[in-house]
């Protein structure tokens, strides 16, 4: 028998059903606290097929069963805002956007004030759509790739029915799997980036770590967490922040004490202007780049919670981790000399950026004062990247859903297990 879905979700409704059937405020939007098109949790477990013997081992295990369906009200029972707040106040507070900062200096070579600028203003912008996004959620119950759909589908339609020179770019917009598709490799890409950041840490730590072990080690701590779903991944992140936070403080005590820090000119000019650009497309691509999943993490939300409320703890989970990480990175940055001749590295900051990329340069800060505290210190950092990558990989089993029905037929973690060996496969040969 194969692993199909059981008949309830095959003739029921779905949220990829190209037409639906019943009652809409709009065109395909279904009515707020309306249960039409709801998928109820018990009905993966129905019938013989080998979907529903999967379901029920998974569920045994307190697995997650859902995936892109529609959530009814009555399982819409998650109504700790907070924790919509620490999820993205974790996947922040890391060293990815430590990173994002410090690259300001050796990579687009600005000064100070202007990347301090850049990283505060670029944010601002940013992060709204992720805020605005994450307000669906509740109200529709529907995850953020689902309504793609009503965003670049049935408007889309509409729009070249009086535009025929558009017919063919509304074409594309009525399916939502190629809004998917950018986002599974989003997704896939972002981890992979991550994780490269996370074995660096781990080999600043110990040199004969292999950059293929951390991955590897980061990658499957990772998958531990996303397997189970969605609050598994809200817990895990509404503690994971802490440690991180403790110590990007520790490093800016230590860094502060140095005395290390430069006030690095602003530079002038169209090489300026250009970097400055450049660097506000990395900070702004960090930021809005979890717009794509947004909604996925406020769907157990009751349609009864304020949207402004979800938007104002999004919007305070997202600019504190971000601004604070950043800045701290870009601060730790202007610490790098080189010889203007040779660029070669001329202090120990410059010397462990040079070696081992970030995981050098914090090593550069924490190593010297704390030695085997400092080294621990730069191990949680290093893991970190947990709380980083569990939104993209969590949230590439839903976009893979998305892709058609026979995707759909397939349980939302084993597509998180097959993210979770691409990413990887991807970011061994690139570290």
């Amino acid at each position: 028998m194969g692993l199909i879905k059981n008949e309830y979700d095959v003739e029921g409704y779905s949220p990829t059903d190209p037409e639906p059937k019943h009652k809409h405020i709009a065109p395909g939007i279904p009515v707020y606290g309306d249960d039409t098109g709801a998928v109820p949790g018990e009905s993966f477990t129905y019938g013989d097929s080998m979907y529903a013997r999967v379901q029920r081992f998974a569920g045994k295990y307190a697995i997650e069963q859902r995936g892109i369906e529609r959530v009814p009200e009555n399982e819409r029972t998650d109504t700790n805002l907070a924790k919509v707040g620490t999820m993205w106040l974790a996947a922040n507070m890391v060293v990815s956007s430590f990173a994002i900062g410090a690259l300001a200096v050796p990579v687009f070579q600005l000064g100070f004030v202007d990347a301090l600028l850049t990283i505060l203003f670029i944010n601002l912008l940013g992060i709204t759509p992720v805020c605005f996004f994450s307000t669906f959620g509740p109200v529709f119950g529907l995850r953020q790739m689902v309504l793609s759909r009503f965003f670049f589908g049935w408007w889309g339609v509409k729009i070249s029915m009086y535009f025929p020179m558009t017919c063919s770019a509304a074409h594309w917009g009525t399916d939502p799997g190629v809004v998917a598709v950018f986002n599974i490799l989003a997704c896939v890409g972002w981890s992979s980036v991550n994780v490269i950041v996370g074995a660096q840490l781990l080999h600043a730590v110990n040199n004969d770590v292999p950059g293929y072990a951390g991955i590897i080690i980061i990658a499957a701590c990772t998958f531990l967490v996303t397997l189970f779903g969605y609050k598994v991944v809200h817990y895990y992140e509404f503690y994971s922040w802490i440690p991180s936070f403790i110590i990007f403080l520790i490093v800016l005590g230590e860094f502060a004490h140095s005395g290390a820090f430069v006030n690095l000119p602003m530079k002038v000019g169209t090489s300026e202007a250009g970097g400055v650009l450049s660097f506000a497309s990395s900070v702004f691509g960090f930021a809005t780049g979890w717009t794509s999943y947004a909604a996925d993490y406020t769907v157990y939300q009751p349609h009864t919670v304020s949207r402004v409320k979800t938007f104002a703890w999004t919007w305070a989970g997202l600019i504190f981790p971000l601004l604070f990480t950043e800045m701290l990175g870009l601060a730790v940055a202007t610490a790098m000399t080189f010889d203007p001749e040779t660029f070669e590295p001329t202090n120990r900051y410059a010397k462990g950026y040079r070696g081992s990329g970030i995981g050098g340069l914090l090593a550069a800060v924490l190593f010297p004062p704390f030695g085997r505290f400092g080294q621990f210190c730069l191990v949680v950092l290093a893991l970190s990247i947990i709380a980083n990558n569990c939104p993209n990989i969590y949230s590439v089993g839903l976009s893979l859903q998305v892709l058609g029905r026979w995707t759909q037929a397939v349980p939302r973690y084993i597509w998180t297990f097959v993210g979770t060996l691409i990413y990887c496969a991807i970011a061994i040969p690139g570290y």
